[in-house]
């Protein structure tokens, strides 16, 4: 007799993490309070959801994507859900069973299926070129459709994609390119034969949606590069200390761990030039996820972003047996908060220094100012007690007077990215609006919220109850309606 297997159990398959597994679509919803007028568009957020139940390890980074959206048109609201319809995905949901484990342990190079679910969609989403794309990690971007949500497909820039493409690509609105980089800790290629690749490429995607350069960067190890910024004339890339370890991996552990001998490199890079050409300054060790921009001061490169004194990955990983006191801490370690680096391009010269203390992260600026000096910006405040990543307010720095003001989601009430949505016509940086799905802990379900960008202390302007519990995610983006008819 076949015993079953025991139940993953994670804390990132509890409560508002727990996956929904019916895809749905709902028209014409009720707002509490109103829609403002201009606001006229869709807003997507993608994250992990497994459908179905975990077999081996569980870490939230691990789901397969969903992307949830919701619909402002013609004064009414609509809602759907979709899964993301990846190669992965479609294999499992012909088994009818999971065929992977989701955590973050060793490759399962004695699975049949192969070692790994590979490219899940989960992470972020990009609009460019008149597509909407939802990303991971480590593999190519797949094309979304508006306002369905299918998916039409990888998309690998006619052939010339030839290395994995960032969660975390820049659009620079001013010239409509599109800048990205992609990463390989472990410096060789399984689908490749194990031949041996750069650590680390850089590519530009020009405003017609070609993808026009291609440069390897030089590293001394394999780390894990979640981010990078860009402003006017560089792209700065982030060699921090969360280095990839495959002695590790071969015993079954997170390949991935902090190693805080090490300092923090930051590399300057002038956007279209070779990758030897990068310049690094160095800071003390600490590791980035999410950067909220970067801009030019004379001969100064400034970064704001979000930085964590360390970071541990595999804390909550299920396949490494969480404790309770793991089960505490989030995913992303504790204490990130919003800081400042400051590199001299003529000196050489490094200042780093916090903007605040206070423990948040998704950071956001408007997006026609990436590259730029912005003076507003917006990240998820992480308060509960839990040590989760729930977010239970947005904050809005003003970074040219160090003030900001926050807008708090309400008892048990817990958000997430707050993304911004300029008013047609707007002349001010923050005239517009932020939206985020909030989970209400006392009801059980999830609304769509809508934020006065420019009184953030106040209710919102719009509530909208969605048919269905939407769980915690990662990124998302607003399409606004014009974007959507005359998308490719």
């Amino acid at each position: 007799m076949v015993m079953a297997a025991d139940p993953v159990t994670s804390p990132f398959l509890e409560g508002n993490f727990a996956p929904v597994r019916e895809e749905v679509q709902a028209e014409d919803l009720r707002v509490i309070g109103e829609i403002p007028a201009g606001l006229d568009g869709m807003f997507v957020r993608t994250g992990p959801n497994p459908q179905f139940d975990v077999i081996k390890g569980y870490h939230w980074f691990g789901g397969d994507g969903m992307l949830h959206g919701v619909r402002v048109h013609g004064g009414k609201v609509s809602y759907r859900n979709r899964y993301v319809d990846t190669f992965a995905y479609r294999r499992e949901k012909e088994a009818g069973h999971a065929l992977w484990g989701s955590g973050l342990g060793a490759p399962e190079f004695d699975n049949p299926n192969g070692p790994g679910r590979g490219n899940t969609g989960n992470t972020a989403l990009v609009w460019h070129d008149g597509r909407l794309f939802t990303l991971w990690e480590a593999g190519d971007p797949h094309h979304i459709k508006l306002p369905g949500l299918e998916t039409a497909g990888t998309y690998d820039y006619s052939g010339k994609l030839v290395h994995s493409f960032t969660a975390h690509p820049k659009v620079d609105e001013k010239t409509g390119e599109m800048l990205f980089f992609g990463y390989n800790m472990m410096g060789f290629d399984m689908a490749k034969g194990g031949a041996k690749v750069p650590y680390l490429q850089y590519s530009v995607v020009n405003a017609n949606g070609e993808l026009t350069m291609t440069t390897p960067i030089d590293l001394p190890r394999g780390v894990m590069m979640h981010d990078f910024a860009v402003s006017e004339h560089y792209s700065i890339f982030m060699d921090l200390p969360l280095v990839f370890d495959m002695q590790r991996a071969m015993k079954g552990e997170s390949p991935l761990y902090f190693n805080r001998d090490l300092p923090a490199r930051f590399g300057l890079l002038p956007r279209h030039a070779e990758g030897s050409q990068v310049r690094w300054f160095e800071a003390p060790s600490c590791y980035v996820f999410h950067t909220l921009n970067a801009f030019e001061q004379g001969d100064e490169v400034i970064l704001d972003a979000c930085r964590m004194p360390t970071v541990d990955l595999g804390s909550l990983d299920s396949s490494t047996a969480p404790t309770p006191e793991s089960r505490r801490q989030m995913s992303e370690g504790s204490g990130q908060s919003l800081h400042r680096w400051r590199f001299n391009a003529k000196t050489g010269a490094v200042k780093e220094e916090p903007l605040d203390d206070q423990s948040s992260d998704f950071p956001r600026v408007n997006d026609s100012l990436a590259g730029y000096q912005a003076r507003f910006g917006y990240t998820a405040r992480f308060a509960g007690e839990s040590g989760m990543p729930e977010a239970d307010a947005i904050i809005k720095y003003d970074l040219a007077t160090g003030t900001n003001r926050v807008h708090v989601h309400g008892p048990n009430r817990w958000g997430g990215e707050g993304v911004f949505v300029p008013r047609p016509g707007a002349t001010a940086e923050d005239d517009g609006w932020v939206v985020t799905y909030v989970y209400d802990g006392n009801s059980g379900g999830s609304e769509f919220v809508v934020i006065d960008a420019q009184n953030m202390e106040a209710a919102p302007l719009a509530r909208v109850p969605l048919p269905r519990r939407v769980p915690y995610g990662f990124h998302g983006a607003w399409i606004s309606e014009e974007r959507i008819a005359s998308q490719r």
